[in-house]
């Protein structure tokens, strides 16, 4: 970022030279009314000059409440002070990841400011993560294989046992119930012969993703505490795609059984929040995973870029992930409960990436989404 600013002179200059860098830079009297900004701060906020200047930078630009304490800092110390990756609020729901500095600065005769620098740091700190991911998939996927094998023994028990059970029900409303165990046996026994086989592709159909959202939706909200609410936000934009449906439904399957999971451990630790719902206390929310769907433009996965991208997002109000495995959270046998398996990520990571896709996350107390990223025209970078 740039060294701390005298403004010389000739200010003209000065101006001009700060408007040709590519780190946005902001210059604030001592009440904090913007009385600059230049071409690159005008892009990353999407905002003109005359929406912004000659006022309060917190009245005129959304989430910079987040810096008042390093602008005081700035003025009792009067020193530079930096803040690393911070999350800024930015349009879609989805935080941009900033580094700030802010130093006093002599604005000519008496008077003094100061000079706020942004860099935007998402899409860096976004390759490095993906690369992260990616390095993690590959060491993880022959252990996956290896544990399928141990999966896949008792689920020919369990589809019989159901087929004996069906042969004594007379209720066909009962019955209903054993078709889905069979059902379900069936998919997860295909599924396990896909990740078994010799690296097979996926057997990939154009599929309507919102149907597979839905069969999803119900198996989830049959095993969800009723008391956890889960909504549907889909685009109706999002064009019919090419996957395999096995493989995606069971990907989307373990990030919102996940999810719920995660809910219902927020909801044992504080049970304020289960009665969040009906006549719930002042500041307390309702457990609530939301599915949604959009359509994301230009985006990269492992070297790739992807003019048009399905973005699949499971988004839940709990606890968050822990910190100590956010790093290593798609490895098998990681988990942040004590009686998690530790698998249903690390495989809905496998089943995603042979798409071509891929699944991230970002996770606060209150707010955890995780994306599933699949491509629908690839170039190559």
């Amino acid at each position: 970022m740039a060294a701390e600013l005298k403004m010389q002179p000739q200010p003209s200059a000065a101006l001009e030279l700060l408007d040709s860098l590519v780190t946005s830079v902001f210059l604030l009297d001592r009440e904090l009314h913007v009385t600059y900004l230049n071409a690159a701060a005008q892009t990353l906020l999407g905002l003109s000059p005359n929406q912004v200047l000659g006022r309060r930078i917190t009245d005129a630009v959304r989430g910079a409440e987040s810096l008042l304490p390093l602008f005081e800092r700035a003025r009792q110390g009067g020193e530079g002070v930096v803040q690393r990756e911070l999350a800024w609020p930015a349009a879609g729901g989805v935080d941009r990841i900033l580094d700030c500095a802010v130093t006093e600065v002599a604005l000519g005769g008496a008077a003094s400011g100061l000079l706020l620098e942004i860099e935007d740091i998402t899409q860096h700190r976004r390759l490095t993560r993906e690369n992260a991911l990616l390095a993690q998939l590959g060491g993880s996927r022959l252990m996956v294989r290896q544990l399928a094998h141990e999966i896949k023994n008792p689920l020919g028990g369990l589809r019989g046992a159901a087929q004996l059970l069906e042969r004594e029900l007379l209720d066909p409303a009962l019955r209903e119930y054993t078709r889905v165990i069979i059902s379900e046996a069936d998919r997860l026994t295909n599924l396990l012969d896909c990740m078994l086989g010799p690296g097979r592709p996926p057997a990939k159909q154009r599929v309507n993703m919102h149907e597979l959202l839905e069969r999803v939706y119900r198996l989830l909200r049959g095993e969800a505490h009723e008391e956890v609410a889960i909504e549907r936000d889909y685009d109706p934009s999002l064009p019919v795609i090419e996957v395999d449906p096995n493989h995606i439904i069971q990907a989307m399957l373990n990030l919102g059984r996940n999810a719920i999971q995660a809910l219902s451990s927020g909801r044992e630790e504080s049970p304020a929040r289960a009665t969040a719902r009906d006549g719930q206390a002042p500041g307390e929310l309702a457990p609530r995973l939301t599915l949604r769907t959009r359509v994301a433009t230009n985006v990269g996965i492992g070297g790739q870029r992807h003019r048009l991208v399905a973005s699949i997002q499971f988004e839940d109000n709990g606890p968050g992930v822990p910190a100590d495995i956010r790093d290593t959270i798609f490895y098998p046998l990681v988990s942040g409960r004590s009686a998690g398996s530790g698998l249903g990520l690390g495989i809905a990571q496998d089943l995603v990436s042979r798409h071509g896709g891929l699944i991230e996350f970002d996770s606060a107390p209150g707010r955890t989404i995780f994306v599933i990223y699949l491509p629908m025209d690839t170039v190559t970078v």
